[in-house]
């Protein structure tokens, strides 16, 4: 069988050194222990701290992350380092807790070194981003169900409920790329989605009484998600009218292969938990058609941007959204080459062939991996971490992905997740 030829424990070997000796290194040096939280903006490399700003949504990925890596099934790390996971991400808890909260209970976008509630840019409302909360709930949910700690789950589902009462009245915001008005946009079921199972492992750990609520909202969410399926094939767009109508233009065209394969793990985790595996067999085929429609078959790796049947997206802006932000990221940045689209593809490529058997995924992962491993670890060893962004040939190019900053969030999450499925494989072979 072509997946004997991965060598199963060779992958487990080098995704564990690579978390440990290439991205970890990194990432502990940016804790702040003077302020609290976490160093979030660096440049590309990873070089240079550009800010000691801290983006709200990095700081709840940092507690997920410390937390997960604590709570890890693999055994890859001793009692003390799993105690020192802990305490980090009790760390960036704490602080979350003290300053993540404006007057209204909503998220700030981002503080100041201290903790201090700023405005993204100019104009801005100071809780520009639902996502921010939506990363806090997430943090916090992990922690707690690790930590054994009921306070820090209250204060998550009181986040949740004021996220969940907000989408409900559509009364938000969405920095960096807010979505048309007159839209539905796939992001939004896509987070609920993820951060309503952090929040039920934490209650069903926890012997919370809201695990029933939770389970029915996952379900909301998955047919949610269902509606930007196109049809039979697999196909999912980022944005329908919010009628559920499709139109033939660029916002109503365009596919983003990284968010939708992502999000079939989402789908496929919360199906497993709920014993909805109808589900399944959806995600398991939409991850095959966004991988074959976003993979750059000239120069290797997922592009950013896509039309729906595959290439450059196609279709004029429609009217009057010609200048929207997404529009412009869409037009100039389909072609770009980022490292969390790539980290994604990885995990959910080798889950979906662990679901069905189907050896295409084992091409799939293949490609992904080669690609992957040979554009975005960063050259300078000293240094460690992924590059985040190449242009389409592959070439270095020094510019913002969507906000200043860099966190560990996808690379390590996809990482253990990944270490986690190669153990099980290799358990049950």
């Amino acid at each position: 069988m072509i997946m004997e030829s991965l060598d199963r424990q060779a992958l487990l070997d080098f995704y564990t050194d690579h978390l440990q000796n290439t991205l970890l290194p990194f990432w502990l040096r940016s804790v702040d222990w003077e302020d609290g939280g976490y160093y979030n903006c660096y440049d590309n490399t990873g070089e240079v701290l550009v800010s000691e700003d801290k983006y709200t949504w990095s700081q709840g990925r940092f507690v997920w992350m410390y937390a997960k890596l604590a709570s890890t099934t693999a055994d890859i790390f001793n009692e003390e380092e799993r105690k020192q996971f802990l305490n980090l991400a009790r760390h960036g808890a704490e602080f979350l807790k003290k300053h993540c909260l404006l007057d209204n209970g909503h998220c700030t976008f981002v503080m100041d070194k201290q903790g201090n509630p700023k405005v993204n840019t100019p104009g801005d409302s100071y809780d520009s981003s639902i996502f921010a909360d939506c990363f806090v709930i997430a943090g916090l949910a992990k922690y707690a169900a690790e930590a054994g700690d009921n306070e820090t789950l209250a204060f998550a589902r009181k986040l949740y409920d004021s996220v969940t009462d907000r989408i409900d009245r559509n009364e938000y915001y969405m920095a960096p790329y807010p979505t048309p008005k007159g839209y539905k946009s796939h992001n939004i079921p896509m987070i609920l989605l993820n951060v309503t199972q952090e929040l039920w492992e934490a209650s069903v750990s926890l012997k919370d009484t809201d695990t029933d609520r939770l389970a029915a909202n996952m379900k909301r969410d998955m047919d949610e998600i269902t509606l930007h399926f196109r049809d039979d094939s697999g196909v999912l767009n980022e944005k329908i009218l919010a009628d559920n109508r499709r139109e033939d233009t660029l916002l109503g065209r365009y596919c983003n292969p990284g968010h939708v394969i992502e999000d079939m793990w989402f789908l496929i985790h919360a199906a497993q938990k709920l014993n909805l595996e109808s589900y399944i067999p959806q995600a398991i085929q939409t991850t095959r058609k966004m991988v074959e429609l976003g993979w750059d078959s000239e120069h290797g790796g997922l592009l950013l941007f896509i039309d729906r049947c595959g290439g450059p997206p196609v279709g004029e802006a429609p009217a009057g959204l010609e200048n929207e932000p997404m529009v412009k990221q869409i037009r100039d940045n389909w072609a770009n080459k980022l490292w969390w689209p790539h980290s994604e593809a990885l995990y959910t490529t080798l889950l979906c062939y662990r679901l069905s058997g189907d050896e295409q995924f084992v091409c799939d992962y293949k490609k992904i991996h080669d690609y992957t491993f040979s554009t975005f670890p960063n050259p300078n060893k000293e240094v460690g971490e992924w590059i985040q962004i190449r242009k389409q040939n592959g070439e270095p190019i020094d510019k913002v992905v969507a906000l200043p900053v860099k966190d560990p969030y996808h690379i390590i999450r996809n990482v253990i997740y990944i270490i986690e499925l190669l153990h099980d494989m290799e358990a049950s072979k």
